[in-house]
């Protein structure tokens, strides 16, 4: 079977599989997409759950590459949860997965050294699972995408890890962002998933965060793949300041979808109830910058009434039904 061969069995059988090349992602055609929300006050609870409720599919006997929030070393929100990505692995293994990488770039520190200081090279090698460090690869394993019609000036490198995952899996936080995002959820997360230089000491970090198309590049990034799995991580957020440190409150919620400007608008919702900041709060939520280009590129759907949201007890009913009027309003 060629990689085109494949790419159409996978999308006709419902999976979310891992690339999306020079092209936009057709989620936005979908009539729904699933969101599952669920109450939780453990992560690992929390990611079971939801993931068992989603029927994610799309990794059996997959390469699965797990996409983390490991942007600096400060404690969840501000990255990944340990036992949340721990549990991630090893439903993935339960589910089937051939194999299963966790690979990240980190934006405020040193990558290795904030994989250390998370523990995540330790917990590599309790349960199995290689680690790769973006930052470190050579020149050769990255792949140079123009991303024309885009607001980057270079495009972006994208790591050819990812450009031939088989099942690509993104894990983000709740969380708001005070350099110019806004917020950060997953489609923020696919930055930590391109190269920070270019061979040549181009620095496309600082060409995407002095920018005022900042958001607009964000979304654009998200062209470059399609996951077969987000999980949200919201047990604990910040609705003002982050992305490492902020006001932070306990939604205990996880998110679960398989597509990104869904689960995205679902996290918005979350802390708009919860109270955030003023550009996160303003205009309908398919109008932030973020999700209305990803929607104009068609990385996901267009709109709230393309959201089916699901949960499996009474507080998470409880909650739905104080996040649905939010989300109907746009």
């Amino acid at each position: 079977m060629n990689r085109r061969e494949f790419l159409e069995l996978s999308a006709a059988a419902g999976s979310a599989l891992a690339l999306a090349h020079g092209a936009p992602a057709t989620a936005g055609a979908q009539s729904q997409t699933r969101v599952v929300v669920v109450r939780a006050e453990d992560h690992r609870d929390g990611v079971t759950r939801a993931l068992r409720l989603l029927g994610a599919d799309g990794v059996s006997r997959r390469h699965a590459v797990v996409k983390p929030n490991f942007n600096s070393a400060d404690p969840f929100p501000g990255s990944t949860h340990p036992d949340t990505l721990g549990a991630l692995v090893e439903w993935l293994g339960a589910a089937g997965a051939s194999r299963v990488t966790v690979a990240d770039r980190s934006g405020m520190g040193v990558t290795r050294e904030v994989m250390e200081a998370k523990g995540v090279l330790a917990q590599s090698k309790k349960l199995g699972f290689p680690t790769i460090v973006l930052d470190e690869l050579p020149g050769r394993d990255w792949i140079a995408h123009p991303l024309r019609g885009s607001h980057w000036s270079r495009g972006a490198l994208f790591p050819r890890l990812l450009e031939e995952a088989e099942a690509i899996v993104s894990t983000c936080a709740l969380k708001t962002h005070r350099f110019g995002g806004h917020f950060t959820l997953s489609l923020k997360n696919s930055v930590g998933a391109v190269a920070k230089y270019g061979p040549d000491g181009y620095n496309y970090m600082s060409e995407l965060h002095t920018s005022a198309h900042q958001r607009k590049m964000i979304a654009e990034l998200n062209t470059l793949y399609r996951p077969a799995l987000v999980l949200l991580d919201g047990l604990e957020a910040f609705v003002a300041g982050g992305p490492e440190a902020g006001t932070k409150v306990r939604p205990g919620v996880m998110v679960a979808g398989t597509d990104r400007v869904a689960v995205d608008a679902v996290g918005v919702a979350i802390l708009r109830l919860y109270g955030t900041t003023q550009a996160v709060s303003a205009g309908k939520i398919f109008a932030q910058e973020q999700i209305a280009r990803a929607v104009e590129l068609g990385v996901g759907i267009a709109g709230p009434e393309q959201i089916q949201l699901i949960t499996d007890d009474a507080a998470g009913e409880a909650l739905l039904s104080r996040l649905k009027p939010i989300l109907a309003a746009g």
